[in-house]
């Protein structure tokens, strides 16, 4: 178990080529006990962005505070806090801050072995999204 404040978790510079003024909180990962999944805040400065990249795994992200222009080879779609975005595996992607002030979200990823894991029929009413309770 953890709970933490994310200004207690060191914000660190994305070294990635095409990153542009964009930080990363590991919020929750492996090294806290999670088996599964890691949970990141990203920060992207006015005018910054996150590399345009792909990669096998899907992303779930949730904007917390800014504007952001979601970028993938689909065409350009806005998004702005409280929103919701889905990232399917594969999909070339890019997050950039257009709007006036910081942009954070969340984004959860699978752990590098979870990544690569054969597929698996999964029965859990919490992933379909079918039970609402805690």
């Amino acid at each position: 178990m953890k709970i933490v404040n994310y200004k207690d978790i060191e914000l660190e510079d994305v070294n990635v080529e095409g990153a542009i003024n964009t930080k990363i909180r590991w919020m929750i990962a492996q090294k806290d006990g999670a088996p599964n999944f890691a949970l990141r805040m990203f920060e992207v400065e006015v005018g910054g962005n996150t590399p345009l990249h792909q990669h096998a795994w899907e992303h779930e992200v949730f904007v917390l505070e800014g504007e952001g222009e979601f970028v993938t080879e689909r065409g350009n779609q806005k998004f702005g806090t409280w929103d919701a975005i889905y990232v399917d595996p594969n999909m070339m992607h890019q997050f950039k801050n257009v709007g006036d002030k910081i942009m954070r979200f969340l984004c959860i990823i699978p752990h590098p072995e979870q990544k690569e894991a054969p597929k698996k029929k999964v029965i859990n009413p919490f992933a379909a999204g079918q039970a609402n309770n805690c």
